[in-house]
């Protein structure tokens, strides 16, 4: 059964995440109610979402209050100085320790960030 409308899911139309079985059509985000697919979602408690809406919920409140009031509005990082940026580099060198990159969008994959799906 699936997990979103507890309707008789078959093979066909069968996808799993989190071991939960879902229609493809009900793997949705929760807040937005777009389309989701194995390698752009994220959830918490059972709770799906696009990861534009995780990060605005769980990341940028810093709380698990499940609420989109007042999140923050986004602060744009003021661009370094040249005199800086090797004291930066040196920095992000010592924490370069991954070389993997994201199936979907190619970036950097860090351990406290790899999810892996077997489907």
């Amino acid at each position: 059964k699936c997990m979103a409308c507890d309707k008789t899911v078959y093979l066909v139309d069968k996808l799993t995440a989190d071991n939960r079985i879902y229609h493809k059509a009900c793997f949705r985000c929760h807040h937005c109610k777009g389309t989701l697919k194995l390698g752009n979602y994220n959830s918490f408690e059972g709770v799906l979402y696009c990861r534009p809406h995780f990060d605005q919920l769980f990341k940028q409140t810093g709380s698990l209050d499940k609420s989109f009031e007042g999140t923050p509005k986004i602060v744009k990082p003021q661009k370094l100085i040249d005199s800086e940026k090797p004291q930066v580099a040196k920095v992000t060198s010592m924490f370069g320790g991954t070389r993997e990159k994201c199936f979907g969008c190619k970036n950097t994959v860090y351990p406290t960030e790899k999810v892996s799906v077997n489907g």
